[in-house]
């Protein structure tokens, strides 16, 4: 079999779609016809999706912090990365307060900041504190 022409011929017939819609039998699809509700998305290809994430939400933040991020301790940096990937770009950069205080690289302060927050206070309370934990520990380094 020719998979490189196989693809081609599924990817004509079904055409790209970026987001979640409904297919003609109503099921909610992806990509190329991906049926979610039925077949869904395998662990190993999650896990790709996941990788791709945190590499954007990582490009984001060295964009953000240049030439800080990349020196600041794992813990500070995965601390970030985590709640960047959670919250999105815009919702990340709401937390103006703490990105002041990460500019400054008061760890400390920023770590306060993001407990003082919807995020942490009703969203998502225990991950909130294990992160806040982390970057606090980068006034440790």
């Amino acid at each position: 079999m020719n998979y490189s022409s196989a693809t081609k011929l599924i990817s004509r017939h079904e055409g790209y779609r970026q987001f979640p819609y409904k297919c003609t039998a109503g099921k909610t699809t992806v990509g190329w016809g991906r049926n979610l509700q039925n077949k869904g998305i395998s662990r190993k290809e999650a896990m790709y999706l996941l990788q791709n994430d945190i590499q954007e939400a990582a490009i984001d933040l060295d964009r953000l912090f240049p030439h800080q991020f990349v020196r600041w301790p794992e813990s500070v940096q995965n601390a970030l990365v985590d709640m960047r990937f959670q919250l999105g770009w815009n919702g990340f950069r709401t937390f103006q307060k703490m990105i002041r205080a990460l500019y400054v690289e008061d760890f400390s302060l920023a770590a306060h900041e993001a407990l003082d927050s919807k995020y942490a206070k009703q969203d998502t309370p225990g991950r909130a504190e294990e992160i806040a934990g982390m970057i606090r520990s980068g006034a440790n380094n």
